[in-house]
């Protein structure tokens, strides 16, 4: 494998999708539930509030990415930031561990889905399906994001018939949280806010991204803005067909909402969350693999990650590994531990990066593209650290 830089061949387009499709990934599909018991007919205001929590760091990572475009987007933000090549490997090792942990709860819970549509052992269908996705992601990066754009277009196509019958029915009763409206509110949109997580992902996509420093912040920002349209719309729709406490109870809650609206079954519910399982997976190891490439420029012990397939253009040691990694955990670890896992490491990346575009505004207040408004890194700060410690009270 030759040394070679990767390849500039993303535009806006596929980019966005890209973003919308690791966000909405499988979560939404039983997330509705979760956050349906904590918030009851107030859920969608309680994934408005998600989006506004998510949406400072949203528009700090579009400053930073425009700042400096470059895969391992945190660790070469955090570098900048602190003049420490260590501070930064440390940090993108994190992330690229983020995304192998991640892909490996997805992984998990995908099988779950896939094996009441294929008769084969759990086993075979977690190593079979992790390296035929780790095949798609060393194929190419279009390829792959082609890929997630299709399993995206499903995802959403699926939401939008879960939408349509949920709205087409008589109002549910309107059902208020069980106790007080600002912690119950507030606890919904916790939950909701793990919807949100995928758009830090599409920064370490930026070397193969047409024009990254205009590019890459306007796709962060539409991502964020369909999918918070797309989740109230969700929510909206499912409380409308069915009451909260129903939605909680259920394991499947938007195929609940489907067959409560129609009286018809929503089997093929199954193979969209697949779908949906099947992107996130993916994007999670794309995302993983450029981390380690941008890492190898600027930590030697990564050097060996830093190159590139002469034909294909991606990094295949580094998506190899990243997908073995994750396959073995998959194999081995339970699925809440995993999302447990990946949950607090990333709000404690949140809390670093929006500390570095801090330092930097500080040292240049001057952005040579998108240029972020202060409060954006400051409230992102406070509204991870909040979500990161509110478990312990």
């Amino acid at each position: 494998m030759a040394a070679e830089g990767l390849k500039r061949r993303l535009g806006l387009g596929l980019l966005t999708l890209y973003g919308i499709g690791v966000m909405i990934g499988a979560g939404i599909y039983v997330l509705i539930g979760a956050v349906a018991g904590e918030a009851g007919s107030y859920t969608p205001l309680a994934f408005i509030l998600a989006g506004v929590i998510a949406a400072p760091t949203a528009v700090s990572y579009a400053e930073l990415t425009s700042r400096l475009p470059q895969s391992a987007g945190e660790a070469a933000y955090v570098s900048e930031a602190t003049g420490s090549h260590t501070l930064g490997a440390i940090l993108g090792f994190g992330v690229a561990m983020i995304g192998v942990i991640s892909a490996a709860a997805v992984l998990q819970g995908g099988v779950g889905y896939l094996m009441a549509l294929i008769d084969a052992p759990r086993t075979v269908l977690i190593v079979a399906g992790g390296f035929t996705l780790a095949a798609i992601a060393i194929w190419g990066a279009v390829e792959s994001l082609v890929f997630a754009a299709v399993m995206t277009v499903i995802e959403v196509v699926g939401l939008v018939i879960v939408i349509g019958a949920g709205v087409s029915v008589e109002a549910a009763p309107f059902t208020p949280p069980a106790g007080d409206l600002a912690p119950a509110l507030a606890a919904g949109a916790l939950l909701a806010f793990f919807a949100f997580v995928g758009f830090e992902d599409m920064v370490n996509m930026a070397e193969e991204t047409k024009e990254p420093e205009k590019t890459m912040p306007r796709a962060i920002l539409l991502a964020v803005v369909a999918t918070t349209a797309i989740y109230v719309l969700v929510a909206y729709a499912a409380l409308n067909a069915v009451n909260p406490g129903d939605l909680a109870s259920s394991d499947r809650p938007l195929a609940l909402v489907f067959e409560t609206a129609t009286g018809r079954g929503a089997g093929f519910l199954a193979l969209i969350a697949v779908a949906a399982a099947l992107n996130g997976i993916l994007a999670q190891i794309v995302m993983a693999a450029r981390v380690l490439y941008g890492l190898g420029r600027i930590a030697g012990p990564f050097a060996v990650f830093h190159k590139v397939h002469p034909k294909f253009g991606t990094p295949v040691l580094a998506t190899t590994l990243a997908m073995s990694v994750a396959v073995i955990l998959a194999l081995s670890a339970p699925i809440s531990a995993l999302a447990e896992a990946t949950s607090s490491l990333l709000l404690f990346v949140f809390i670093i990066v929006n500390g570095a575009l801090i330092v930097l505004k500080l040292r240049n207040p001057i952005s040579p593209g998108f240029r972020a408004p202060w409060a954006a890194p400051v409230l992102g700060v406070l509204f991870s650290a909040a979500a990161l410690i509110a478990p312990l009270f």
